[in-house]
């Protein structure tokens, strides 16, 4: 008897009932929202920072870019998982590199972001992060024929959204560059 070398690691992908109910977390799940609050955290130091320095509206502004920045990504991350729950090996291997997004965000993009004014790095951080949440996306419009639809536009509102984020790094770097 022969057994199919990618089951386990490739499954077809159909959405969740609507009438599931008490659907918990799955670890992995669980992981992703705790680097999100690892994100937060960060850039409420940072607010915090640039309040202590005086500098309420720069500060202000720069958190509420970053926060929609984190919380969009999160909640996009969020409608997929409440979707869909593929749990195999693509998927387990799909949500890190999202994870890796979030904590390049985190780590060096935040902190660049407030005291440099640098959007390169937390721009890096969103491709990555939105670049792995598009093809779970694309994944679930070949499998689920029902929600092909959905999910098409699923990724192309990703994609767009990471799109527009480049858009702004380039037309700021070329208005930074002809103003100096």
């Amino acid at each position: 008897m022969r057994t199919n070398p990618v089951a386990g690691h490739w499954r077809t992908m159909m959405g969740r009932s609507s009438d599931e109910q008490h659907r918990s977390a799955t670890s992995l799940e669980l992981f992703f929202d705790l680097c999100f609050a690892v994100v937060v955290a960060q850039a409420s130091a940072s607010l915090h920072g640039t309040l202590t320095r005086g500098d309420f509206a720069d500060g202000v502004l720069r958190f509420a870019l970053v926060f929609f920045t984190i919380w969009w990504a999160w909640m996009n991350f969020t409608w997929f998982a409440s979707a869909y729950d593929p749990d195999d090996v693509t998927y387990r291997l799909a949500v890190p590199v999202q994870i890796t997004g979030a904590l390049v965000l985190a780590a060096a993009g935040v902190r660049r972001a407030f005291e440099d004014r640098a959007l390169r790095v937390i721009t890096l951080g969103y491709v990555v992060l939105r670049t792995a949440l598009a093809a779970p996306w694309l994944r679930a419009a070949l499998s689920d024929s029902v929600r092909r639809r959905t999910a098409l536009r699923s990724a192309a509102g990703v994609a767009m959204c990471q799109l527009g984020w480049v858009e702004l790094l380039f037309v700021r770097s070329l208005f930074w560059r002809q103003s100096s």
